[in-house]
């Protein structure tokens, strides 16, 4: 104990000569003695982290630099650098917001730049996003990153990338290469005093960026945005409900659908069934295998929530295209915001990038090459997740040795992948461990669930050795008008997307692009019988037959995950869309326009908090406790209904209202869920539509009433009880202190941001955030997780507006840190300049890079 009390007290002298903040605490301190803040509560790796940095101060003098974590930048600022690799000089011109506007006289060194230029901005970002993908993180953050390393080696995503870059041809090769070489130029550039902060708060350096690296960033993506199979072995486990009260929970159809393909007049499809895998009826081994799907579910969100792309439902974000004849300018206008867990920094990287043959801007993800969303100079997309069933599950039947599974021409050996975990020993040795891990692999996918002999192997989109995103972005970035938009979408391979357009010459158009599979049988919406064939994936959706649709009548393309093609689409995709608010919203707000639309109404509608659902359930609910309120002669009561009954849906930081809705809203769907599936299953059980709990509040069906209850109003009473128990749990006594803004914070989380004292320097102080997600019933702005916001505006593109929630940089000290922050919060997104001219107006740095002798 004396050990630990001194290197407590030591901390603060040893952080004097290294860090601003404290220097200015002390300072101010009386006697010159830095006072012990109120206790924090960081979690397991941050305690870690915390006693690590004390053993370094007392012991390590030399690294004691780290405590710092302040990069001093190298001398990279200067005119120009002479760089190996390069064939001719590149001009690399920020603007205001330090997003780098990049000139090239070939493809090869603009690729060169571009790695460059984002490491400069995302070094340890990019390394971080790679090690999440090959299962490396144990290498440097310990044991406590094991368990996710262990997912992630059996996906398999290292060996695959690596086998796909072996793959490319070589015209992508040679943009990859240089893109990893400019990467490697700029990390080679710094000194263990300019390495990133978290570089030397971890006491490592980056290993060289590989072209595989940059390959692995489009899996992470896949993982976050298409992963269904949860969905599939949760579904499985419903199997015991009433037909009709299984379809009402999983919702596939509602009266607020806004389909864009086809229509929902019905067209009777051919009917294909399978062979169910066995699923477990015992009571005990169906909730081991629940609790078993909780534990890799959590795992998966702990390590996708680190790198900011942890989305339960994979749904995510709004985009939508309005034809030049109902906009001011008589070109069309396209508006996107990329729904995605806020991080610091922002999953996105503006980017510019010019050479013969391209001018594109937009941004793209740290560590990946081109341009994912943006323009150029004939056209501009958007994109949201559409979100098919691209995940089969097999319960494989294994032999008692387990050596073998069955399959219909008998038995076959098991293949074991052999991974190697590099596991950290302590921060204050970099030495490691090693922990094998063998991958049991069958016809069919790895092994990814095994509970109590039941072993389930996954089938994958991802996991197709074909699959590379960068070729169809390549192609995209290029693209002049729709038909070479389709000829580029036809290559895309990544997760389904549903991409919207426009161009100069007028036109609007939508394609759902991605590998959707064609199953032999039924729909793999729950797990398929291993030893069958029944299973097996017959080929992909053609992509002439994938949804598309250019220039319709209605003038009008709106995609916000919800259901995007009607019952007459011939084709399954998946049963699982996010609920319809969003867009239902988006749409409605479009159609109201008497008037031209302008890029002003497109940016109000990006920042509208009107909830289409909370509206509902607040008016619902307040109708049914009206005469409960009167009964009880509740003062407090009916005033609280009376401010439901009245509220206009809008989630604003002030609303008082909507915690309100927020609270009520989930303790009714929790009593309905406990009352139906049990209560261990209720608090287990997700789904992207929760659609049912509007139906439920609207429709009152006396089935579905927990048996507690007499009727609605008793129910309602009690979720109105379990609410104000919440509230003042959550917020305090004083009522006039509820409100949403308090209720829900935006924060932007750092992996070390929770590190004491150390850490600080990476907090983005929580505040009050517009908008909600699912909790109050999805609003088009749906707060922190808005990512990114584009309006591309054809008839000049110098006046397309795009930005990301905090800034380029990802370095604390760095004027870019969130500099974007304000406008984000706003919602007056800043424009993107384009042109020649209007880039060299707004340079403020430039830095021109040369062939080194």
């Amino acid at each position: 104990m004396f050990f630990v009390f001194t290197a407590y007290r030591l901390l603060p002298t040893a952080l004097l000569c290294y860090h601003p903040a404290a220097r200015t605490h002390l300072a101010k301190a009386p006697g010159a003695q830095l006072k012990r803040q109120p206790a924090r509560h960081p979690d397991s790796m941050s305690r870690t982290l915390f006693t690590c940095c004390l053993l370094l101060t007392l012991f390590n003098a030399p690294s004691r630099p780290a405590l710092i974590a302040r990069a001093q930048a190298p001398n990279n600022n200067a005119p120009t650098l002479a760089l190996k690799g390069l064939h001719a000089p590149v001009t690399i011109r920020r603007d205001e917001r330090g997003i780098p506007h990049i000139e090239a006289a070939n493809e090869a060194d603009l690729y060169f730049a571009q790695g460059y230029a984002t490491a400069q901005d995302r070094l340890w970002q990019m390394d971080l996003l790679r090690r999440t993908a090959r299962g490396e993180l144990a290498e440097v953050l310990g044991p406590l990153a094991l368990d996710q390393d262990k997912q992630h080696r059996t996906y398999g995503f290292g060996a695959l990338a690596d086998q796909v870059a072996a793959q490319l041809a070589p015209a992508e090769r040679v943009i990859v290469e240089a893109y990893a070489a400019g990467v490697n130029a700029y990390a080679d550039s710094l000194d263990a005093k300019s390495l990133p902060p978290e570089f030397q708060i971890l006491q490592y350096r980056p290993r060289p960026w590989r072209p595989a690296d940059s390959i692995i960033i489009g899996k992470i993506f896949a993982e976050a945005l298409s992963t269904t199979w949860p969905a599939d072995l949760a579904r499985s486990l419903l199997s015991d409900l009433p037909a009709d009260k299984r379809a009402l929970l999983l919702a596939e159809y509602t009266p607020l659908d806004l389909v864009v393909v086809g229509n929902d007049v019905f067209i009777e499809k051919k009917a294909t069934t399978h062979t169910r895998a066995a699923i477990p009826q015992a009571v005990p081994t169906q909730a081991r295998l629940f609790a078993e799907l909780a534990r890799v579910m959590a795992t998966t969100e702990s390590s996708l929530t680190r790198v900011g792309l942890y989305l339960p439902d994979h749904a995510a974000s709004n985009n939508w295209v309005i034809t030049g004849g109902r906009t001011a300018t008589g070109k069309p206008l396209l508006a996107n915001d990329p729904h995605l867990p806020p991080s610091a920094p922002s999953i996105w990287h503006l980017v510019h990038l010019t050479a013969p043959g391209i001018n594109v801007a937009g941004v793209t993800a740290p560590g990946g090459v081109g341009v994912i969303i943006g323009h150029n100079e004939q056209c501009a997309w958007g994109m949201t997740n559409l979100g098919p069933d691209v995940q089969d599950l097999y319960l494989e039947k294994f032999s008692t040795d387990g050596k073998t599974y069955m399959t219909p021409q008998g038995p076959r050996p098991v293949e074991l992948r052999h991974e190697e975990i590099k596991v950290r020993k302590g921060f204050t040795d970099n030495s490691t461990d090693t922990v094998t891990l063998d991958v049991p692999v069958t016809r069919h996918g790895p092994i990814i669930l095994n509970k109590d002999g039941a072993r389930y192997a996954l089938r994958w989109t991802a996991l197709d050795p074909h699959a590379l995103e960068f070729r169809a972005l390549y192609k995209l970035n290029r693209a002049h008008n729709w038909n070479e938009f389709r000829a580029a979408l036809s290559d895309y391979t990544g997760p389904t997307q549903n991409f919207v357009y426009v161009d100069t010459a007028g036109h609007i158009g939508y394609y759902g692009a991605g590998m959707i599979p064609i199953r032999k049988s039924g729909d793999g919406s729950v797990p398929y019988a291993g030893e069958t064939d029944e299973g097996e994936w017959t080929g992909y959706i053609p992509f002439d037959e994938l949804p598309h649709v250019t220039d319709p009548f209605s003038g009008l393309i709106v995609t916000a995950n919800q259901r995007v093609v009607g019952r007459s689409y011939p084709y399954f995709l998946t049963h699982q869309w996010a609920a319809p608010y969003r867009a239902r919203r988006i749409y409605d707000l479009l159609q109201a326009k008497n008037v031209k639309i302008t890029t002003d109404d497109l940016r109000a509608i990006q920042g509208d908090v009107g909830s289409i659902g909370g509206e509902t359930f607040a008016h619902k609910a307040a109708e049914v406790l009206t005469p409960v309120a009167e009964t009880a002669g509740d003062a407090q009561l009916r005033a609280d209904v009376l401010a439901l009954a009245s509220w206009d849906g809008h989630v604003t930081a002030d609303s008082r209202v909507a915690p309100w809705v927020a609270e009520m809203r989930r303790a009714f769907a929790q009593r309905m869920l406990a009352a139906l599936l049990g209560a261990e299953r209720a608090k287990q059980f997700t789904w992207s539509n929760d659609f049912y709990i509007e139906h439920l509040i609207t429709e009152r069906p006396a089935d579905w009433l927990p048996k507690e209850f007499k009727d609605y109003g008793a129910l309602l009473r009690a979720c109105y009880d379990d609410a104000r128990a919440a509230l003042t749990k959550r917020l305090g006594a004083d009522e006039t202190q509820w409100t949403w803004g308090r209720y829900a914070q935006a924060r932007f989380p750092h992996p070390l941001a929770a590190v004491p004292f150390i850490g600080q320097q990476f907090v983005v102080a929580p505040f009050p955030q517009n908008g909600s997600g699912s909790i109050v019933g999805a609003t088009p702005n749906v707060g922190a997780s808005v990512s990114m916001r584009f309006i591309a505006d054809p008839s000049d593109w110098d006046k397309t507006q795009q930005g990301i929630a905090l800034g380029e940089s990802g370095l604390p000290t760095s004027p870019h840190w969130t500099d974007q922050l304000a406008d984000w919060r706003a919602v007056t997104t800043h424009v993107f300049p384009f042109s020649k001219q209007a880039v060299a107006a707004a340079t403020k740095e430039m830095l021109t890079l040369t062939p080194a002798p």
